[in-house]
This record gives structure tokens, C-alpha cells and sequence, in this order.
């Protein structure tokens, strides 16, 4: 049978198949070398996947060496006790100080019981320690007593905290220990420094009161040099007077003719003498006053703290004080002085003496160098309290000064002229009136003072 025309043969067949089998392995190979391409990549990646891992690796490794290393010279530098263990009270870690203080090594007390640091006799000690503590409750300066390398118990005040994980779970006890003579000593040495800090201090509130003394006998002397002059220079004529009247009333008496009694009356001048003998006697009697008063302001003044509360007024307490803090000026200074007198405040006298003698020195030493010294007192009843204002027209009060005005042993006088504690004392009497004490400048210059005190009502 012979085929038809139309239909190809054998040989194109078969050629038509080698050629589909030629392109099938071409993309078959194709497909085998992406497959390769594919895989080498990955293997590149992951090559380099390793190699970082591995320099972060050692990088750590590096970081964990250097702390291991700083951890082991911190422990290796505490002079305390250290003694790390787990929950049931076996050491894990110590350090330097509790190798020298026992005599064993790390190495021969890890997983041993921590009780076995402590005298039997004292082992309660460690037992209470560890049963108080809890999580959230460390345990402070208990003391426990460890066996020293001689055998002899050694008393440590010992803190123990717990150690927790990072759920906050807790996992071990951390104790540290320092030697109780070596807290004794500090404690010496504290209490010695605190000793010497409160006699220094004592020396120098005295060096105030001595300064404060000499202010204040300076006053007295001159305060009380005028009246007992003019008290001695009067008994020394009514000495002088007493001899003559004597004279003259023993010739009385004795019966002289009367032209004898007029000479002598007239050598005598027993009539000039009559008539100045009352303003003798009437100055010795003010004199004598003057005295007197002197001698109760200085027991106001002395009496400062004593007694009860009084009410007293606050004018003439105020120009009291600046009586006796102007007596000692080395150059004159214009006061004035605005009070209203019927002002009444209730404490002692001498406290509020105290401080406006105090006040008022401090601006007269301000005023010294001004060419026109003046220092301003005034007192207002405001809101129903005593404000006391003192201005001056010194320099002033520098800006970095005002917060340490009120500070004790704060001065910006020169060494040797003030002590510091002026003002501080004076702020705190002030404050136990239950009033206040404002320290500033004024706006027209100078220093200014505000002193406030609860107003009493007139009795």
C-alpha cells in the first residue's frame, strides 16, 4: 500500500523527533545550571551569614571576658565580705576579703553550706538572717559572726539581699560584711570630728557673744559715764557745802553776836549755797535715775530668754536699741526714725532689743564709707502686724549674698570683724515671735531690712 502524498515520511519524522529531544535537553541544562547558580548564591549567603555570626561571636565572647575581668578586680578590690549562694544557702561565689578573713580558698568553699563559715555557738545568727529575708525585703546590718583563720569568731554587721532572675523570681542570697571594729572606728572618728565641729562652733557663737559684750560694754561705759560724773561732781560739793553750813551753825549755836554770825554768813555764802543746794540734790537725783534705767535695760537684755511673754511697746524698745547701738560710731550717722508708739508686740523685750542693736550696728558699718551717712528706722501697722523697716544708704547687698544673708558664719566683713552669726541668731528669734525676718536692697540704694511681729492691740 503506498502512502499518500500529503503525509511525511519516516526520515522527517524521525528529524522532526531529534530536534524536539535537542530543545528539550537545552532547557533541561538550562534548568540544571540555574539550579547550580541557585544553590552556589545560597551557599554564598550563608557563608556569609557565618562569618558574622562568628565576629559577633567573638565580640562578645570579647565583652564577656572584660567583664568577667572587671568583675573579678571589683571583687578582688572590696575590702567588704562578699558571699553569693543559691536559694538553699550553698556558695557559688566570694571574694578576696572573705579568703584572707577565713583562711580558705573559693575553689574549697564553693557548693559548701554557708553556715559552715560561722561558729557553731553563732550559727542562729546566719539561720535568722537568711529566714527574715525575702524578695523585696533585704536585711540590714545584722551581726553575724565568721570563723577567722586563727579559729577565733570575728563579728561582722552584715546586709543580705536577695538575688532574683529576670522573672523576679528568687534564685540565690548575696552577703556582705564589714568587720565591726573597722565600723567602730569610723564611728570614733565621727563622733571625734563631731565633737571638735560642735566645739568649734560653741568657740565661735561665744566669739559673737564676746563681740556682741563689747559692743554692749562700750555702751554701758559711756551710758553711764555722764550720770555718775555729774552724781560725783555734785556729792563732791554738797561735801564741800556740808563743811560750811557746819561751820556756820556751830557759830549759831554758840551764841555769837549777830555781827559775827553776818560775817561769817558772808564768808561762807551760806546764801548762794541754799540756793544752789536743790539743783544739786536735783541733779544727783536725776543722775541716780539715769543709772537706774541703764541697770534695767541691761537686765531686759540679759533676760532676753527668760521669764514669760510680755506685751511691750515697740517704739521705745526700738529707740532703746538704737541708743545703745550708736554709742560706740566711729564717725556720725543722721538717724531717723518714724514710729508710731502705741504699736504693741507680745515676747521679750530683750529679744527684740537684741536684734534691732544687731540690725542697726550691721548698717552703721554699712554707712561708714557713704558720704552722707544716714540709716532710716520706721514702724507701720500693716495687716495687723508690727513692720519694722531699716534702710541705709551703704552699698548694699550684693545679688550672690542675699540667698546666705540668714546663713550661720556667712559675713562679708573682714576676718576678725565678724563672726557670721549675727543675723542668723536674730532670724531665729524673730521666727520664734512667730513673725519674719525679709532681707534685700532698696530701690533708692542700700541695704533694707523688714522685720515683722503680730500686732497686739493696746491694753
Amino acid at each position: 500500500m503506498q502512502s499518500s502524498p500529503d503525509m511525511p515520511g519516516r526520515k522527517e519524522r524521525r528529524k522532526l523527533t531529534e530536534q524536539v529531544d535537542v530543545q528539550s535537553l537545552l532547557r533541561l541544562s538550562r534548568a540544571k545550571e540555574q539550579a547550580w547558580i541557585d544553590v552556589i548564591r545560597k551557599m554564598d549567603e550563608v557563608y556569609a551569614d557565618l562569618i558574622r555570626y562568628e565576629v559577633e561571636l567573638e565580640e562578645k565572647n570579647a565583652a564577656l571576658e572584660d567583664a568577667q575581668r572587671l568583675i573579678t578586680g571589683v571583687l578582688a578590690s572590696m575590702s567588704d565580705v562578699l558571699i553569693v549562694c543559691d536559694v538553699q544557702g550553698r556558695i557559688q561565689r566570694v571574694n578576696k576579703a572573705l579568703e584572707d578573713l577565713t583562711g580558705h580558698m573559693e575553689a574549697a568553699l564553693i557548693g559548701r553550706p554557708v553556715e559552715e563559715l560561722v561558729p557553731a555557738d553563732c550559727r542562729s545568727q546566719m539561720e535568722a538572717l537568711k529566714s527574715g529575708l525575702s524578695a523585696e525585703t533585704p536585711l540590714w546590718d545584722r551581726e553575724v559572726c565568721l570563723e577567722g583563720c586563727d579559729g577565733q569568731p570575728m563579728p561582722l554587721a552584715m546586709n543580705c539581699t536577695a538575688r532574683c532572675d529576670s522573672g523576679g523570681r528568687m534564685v540565690g542570697m548575696v552577703f556582705i560584711g564589714r568587720p565591726v571594729g573597722e565600723l567602730r572606728r569610723a564611728y570614733e572618728a565621727l563622733n571625734k570630728a563631731h565633737n571638735e565641729l560642735r566645739l568649734a562652733q560653741q568657740q565661735l557663737v561665744q566669739s559673737e557673744k564676746m563681740a556682741s559684750l563689747g559692743r554692749l560694754v562700750a555702751g554701758v561705759a559711756h551710758e553711764l559715764n555722764n550720770p555718775i560724773s555729774v552724781v560725783y561732781g555734785n556729792m563732791h560739793a554738797l561735801s564741800r557745802y556740808s563743811e560750811r553750813i557746819r561751820r556756820y551753825l556751830d557759830a549759831v549755836h554758840g551764841n555769837v553776836g549777830v555781827a559775827e554770825r553776818e560775817r561769817l554768813r558772808e564768808e561762807l555764802r551760806i546764801d548762794r549755797l541754799l540756793e544752789d543746794l536743790d539743783s544739786l540734790i536735783q541733779g544727783t537725783m536725776e543722775g541716780a535715775e539715769r543709772v537706774s534705767h541703764v541697770v534695767q535695760d541691761l537686765k531686759r537684755f540679759s533676760a532676753s530668754r527668760r521669764g514669760a511673754p510680755e506685751v511691750f511697746g515697740v517704739a521705745e524698745n526700738i529707740r532703746n536699741a538704737v541708743q545703745w547701738a550708736c554709742k560706740g560710731m566711729r564717725r556720725p550717722v543722721d538717724i531717723m526714725l518714724d514710729l508710731e508708739d502705741d504699736l504693741q508686740a507680745m515676747g521679750h523685750p530683750g529679744q527684740l532689743h537684741q536684734v534691732v542693736v544687731n540690725v542697726v550696728q550691721n548698717a552703721l558699718d554699712a554707712v561708714q564709707e557713704a558720704p552722707e551717712p544716714r540709716v532710716e528706722i520706721s514702724v507701720r501697722r500693716v495687716d495687723g502686724m508690727v513692720e519694722m523697716v531699716f534702710r541705709d544708704n551703704g552699698p548694699g547687698i550684693a545679688e550672690e549674698d542675699l540667698l546666705r544673708v540668714f546663713d550661720p558664719f556667712f559675713s562679708t566683713k573682714p576676718v576678725g570683724k565678724g563672726t557670721g552669726l549675727g543675723l542668723s541668731i536674730s532670724y531665729g528669734i524673730i521666727k520664734d515671735l512667730g513673725g519674719s525676718f525679709e532681707a534685700g536692697n532698696d530701690p533708692r540704694g542700700g541695704a533694707r531690712f523688714v522685720i515683722r511681729l503680730p500686732a497686739v492691740e493696746n491694753a
